[in-house]
This record gives structure tokens, sequence and C-alpha cells, in this order.
């Protein structure tokens, strides 16, 4: 569906299970996402992003990143679409993966492909307060800080805070009309 600068991104299939289920299990990957879950309920979540997925389907979006000189998988991103317009991002980078610009490149390629090709009006990211890389990561793509929502997200046996951020087309960094970063090019060998 998409390239970047250094990463392709494909559509999460069955062969890709192993790889989701390493993220899933490895608690640095989770520390602001999940508290640790049964493989049963890994596996419903990956079920549940495999069918085709087109604007208004009620499932995320999920790409797989890999490194194009290599093929390695270093992470997960996508999107879902919350109605009039609106789509929720996310992202989940390998731990070995972490640090390398991977987030923010998949982010500036994924926010490209949701305005341009699938034409949301708005993104939405939610962070669980704490997660100042992340925070960091939608920053830098141009998302701004909206909101905080208090005691909203039941992680690690206490209520966290999430942070509330949106992005609208104007203000995405890396898009077309910003020369300043790499651009997110759509793939025409994938449709």
């Amino acid at each position: 569906m998409l390239t970047s600068e250094r990463l392709t991104y494909a559509l999460l299939e069955e062969a890709d299970w192993p790889f989701f289920l390493s993220l899933q299990r490895d608690p640095l990957v989770m520390r602001y996402v999940s508290d640790s879950c049964d493989d049963a309920t890994i596996r419903a979540a990956f079920d549940s992003r495999l069918p085709r997925w087109t604007v208004g389907s009620k499932h995320w979006l999920c790409l797989v990143m890999r490194q194009k000189t290599t093929a390695a998988a270093v992470g997960v991103t996508g999107l879902v679409d919350r109605g009039d317009g609106l789509a929720e991002v996310g992202f989940l980078l390998a731990s070995d993966h972490v640090r390398q610009g991977y987030g923010l490149e998949s982010l500036r390629a994924l926010c490209q492909f949701a305005f341009v090709t699938a034409g949301f009006r708005k993104l939405s990211a939610v962070v669980t307060a704490g997660n100042v890389a992340s925070k960091a990561v939608l920053e830098r793509a141009g998302f701004l800080h909206e909101g905080t929502l208090r005691q909203s997200f039941f992680l690690h046996g206490t209520w966290q805070d999430d942070w509330v951020f949106g992005l609208l087309p104007h203000e995405a960094r890396g898009s077309a009309g910003d020369p300043s970063a790499s651009r997110a090019k759509p793939d025409p060998h994938k449709a």
C-alpha cells in the first residue's frame, strides 16, 4: 500500500502472526498499551485486523512495517475509522527498533495515506500519559495535544490518564506541502 524512505508497509496477513504475538508479549512494547493478555485474546485482536479494510470499516487497518534493505519487520501501524471523517492512528515498534526514526517515518506515511488517499478530514491519537516517546513522535509529525482524559484507562492495576492528540491536513509535517521531511509515496505496485 505504501512506501517511505526506509520502510515498506503491507497489510497484515496470517504469516505475520508470530511477529504480532511477539509485539504483544514484549513488556517494553506494551508498557503503555495493555496489560499482558492470554494467547486467545491476542489471537482475537489479530484476527479482527485480517479482513479487507476500506474507509468505513469498523476494524483497524493494520500494516506491517518492514525495512526495505532486509525485509525485517520493525512494527505495525494503522488506523481505524471513527466516523464523520475522523480516523484514529496508532503504531507499535518492536523494542529492538525503537529510537531509529521508524515511528516518525511510518506516522508520516500513514498520515499522507489517511488524508490524500483515504480522504479523512482529521486524525486523532490517544496515548497513555507518561508515554513521552510516542508523544514526541506525534508532535514531530504535527499533532497537537488537544486535552487530557483523566483516569480514562485502567492499566497495571490503576486508572491512567490519556493524552488526546489531533491533526488536520494543513498541520501535517512531512506532507506534500512541507519540504522539511521525506514524503510517503503510494506504491504503484500494490493496490
